[in-house]
């Protein structure tokens, strides 16, 4: 494959690290943020290296004791003053400060600071870091609170909370270290995802790089889809329904035969289900057969539906399918429940106002709807992304997904990608690979897990115990974005790793490469477990 060199750490943190004492004036416990209208500092911590840091919100949680020195920043923003709606804001700044900052998205209809991620993705990585609660308090499934008709909570969760603390986290920086960032870069996975789109696409000042992984940026379409796929398989005991031992045992196990080996190599992973023609007939109960072991001709018929683009009856696009490879996650994911409670909240508080809604109803002429509401401009699938891009702002764009995303169909990045690719290479003279590039990741699941090559510096990744096997651009997507967008060095692929039981204490089970679309993971010979073996073809 070739390597891609890794940047030293003065070329990587430019400004070098500031280590020991503090070189600024500023005492974090005392700070105040002047000339700053509809802004209160309503805490400051100061931490010390290996203190414990415990945090926890309704959307996340910290608790570690291996975090460098930082000071954490706690802000109350008004959004909207007519109205004195407000946003909760939390900026961390580190000791040894790389001279960076870097913004935080959520998941979800989550409403709480992304506390995780600024401690195990941006203070520990020397950047200074932001995360905002959107405006609201709620779990990642819980979207009441955006009815009836609350029109400035949505506004605020769409994009108004998060552009309004980056301006804010930018003037917190300058004055805490007596200097500015000296770029900005962005972070963020689902909902978070999209809050990234939306940012390159509306505010393209606010960040220099964004890393974004399989964004929930069409949600006019995304909640139909969710509630779709469900309907395929429900209700419970029909004729349809696929019980989860189906699903974990025979169907995967099928997929494998047929398609495991199309890279290569048999090892429990597709890295390219678009090869696959996943022929589920084959599954077919025959006279006399248990049914635990096999099909019927309904249960078929569902899985056709299901591995197939979603197209209305007068062919129009609405959305991705699930991938041969993922069946494990999908006993987990949207499959098994009544109907997944973002797509039902959504329709029922953001759209129609009618929590007597019935999910079983959903037709066109309701997507349709979606799609001419699109409350507070929610969607984010604007394909001119020129102003981000363009040499006097130079935006760069890494895109992640999992072929195995139980909860957002990989197909909907690859048709984002392709959107902007179409638009942008018939309107403009840019080359697609000089801002925007997307990798494809098997095995990978919604941000992590998943049995695949997952810990490669995304988002949440190293909360949920999968950090990057090195912090140099060939490992970490972070690292990945400031080379590119600092020195010019845009990554080609990522290797990454497979922690057994998705645990890093459990050791490394394998690396892989992680491919450029359109590019896919091919075993060339030698040892299974060593990323060495394997090419992107």
């Amino acid at each position: 494959m070739g390597v891609r060199t890794a940047l030293s750490a003065v070329a990587l943190y430019g400004l070098g690290a500031i280590s020991g004492a503090r070189a600024w004036e500023t005492t974090c416990t005392t700070f105040t943020l002047g000339n700053s209208t509809g802004v209160s500092v309503i805490g400051a911590t100061e931490y010390q290296a290996g203190d414990l840091v415990n945090v926890t919100n309704v959307f996340s949680s910290i608790e570690t004791s291996t975090l460098p020195a930082f000071c954490r920043i706690e802000l109350l923003i008004t959004t909207n003053s007519t109205s004195n709606k407000t946003a909760n804001t939390e900026v961390w700044l580190p000791d040894a400060w790389n001279g960076r900052f870097l913004g935080f998205g959520n998941g979800g209809f989550g409403g709480g600071v992304n506390v995780a991620d600024l401690g195990f993705a941006a203070v520990s990585q020397g950047f200074a870091g932001m995360s905002t609660d959107t405006g609201h308090s709620s779990t990642v499934i819980d979207g009441t609170w955006g009815g009836p008709h609350n029109d400035d909570a949505i506004i605020d969760w769409n994009w108004r909370a998060l552009h309004l603390s980056v301006g804010v986290a930018k003037q917190v920086i300058q004055q805490y270290y007596g200097k500015p960032a000296l770029k900005a870069y962005y972070l963020g996975c689902s909902t978070g995802g999209r809050q990234g789109l939306k940012s390159a696409q509306d505010f393209p000042e606010d960040f220099d790089g964004i890393v974004i992984g399989s964004p929930a940026n069409w949600m006019s379409h995304l909640e139909a889809w969710s509630i779709h796929i469900d309907l395929n398989v429900l209700p419970v005991g029909s004729p349809q329904w696929i019980p989860p031992e189906l699903w974990t045992g025979v169907i995967h196990d099928e997929v494998l035969r047929q398609c495991d080996a199309l890279d290569g190599l048999a090892d429990g992973v597709i890295s390219n289900p678009l090869a696959c023609n996943f022929r589920p007939e084959t599954l077919a109960c025959r006279a006399g057969q248990n049914t635990s072991t096999c099909l019927n001709l309904s249960q078929i018929q569902a899985l056709h539906q299901i591995y197939s683009d979603y197209y209305e009856t007068n062919q129009t696009y609405i959305f991705g399918p699930y991938y041969p490879g993922g069946e494990i996650g999908y006993t987990f994911g949207l499959l098994g429940f009544p109907v997944l409670p973002i797509a039902q909240d959504y329709f029922q508080y953001f759209i129609l106002n009618d929590t007597t809604w019935d999910p079983t109803t959903l037709n066109y002429s309701l997507v349709q709807f979606a799609d001419e509401l699109s409350p507070a401009n929610a969607n984010a699938i604007e394909t001119n992304i020129t102003a981000f891009v363009e040499p006097e702002r130079n935006g760069k764009i890494i895109h992640y997904v999992g072929w195995a995303d139980q909860l957002i169909s990989p197909g909907n990045s690859l048709h984002y990608y392709e959107t902007v690719h179409a638009f942008m290479q018939s309107n403009t003279e840019y080359n697609i690979d000089d801002y925007y590039r997307l990798f494809t990741v098997p095995g990978m699941q919604h941000w992590y897990g998943g049995y695949g090559a997952n810990a490669f510096g995304g988002a949440g990744q190293a909360a949920a115990a999968t950090p990057p096997l090195s912090s140099d651009p060939v490992h970490n997507v972070v690292s990945a974005i400031v080379s590119w967008v600092e020195e010019g060095v845009a990554p080609d692929y990522f290797i990454a790793a497979y922690y057994q039981n998705n645990q890093q204490s459990q050791g490394i089970g394998f690396t892989r490469p992680i491919c450029k679309y359109p590019a896919n993971v091919v075993y060339r010979g030698g040892n299974v477990n060593d990323s060495s073996s394997f090419a992107c073809v």
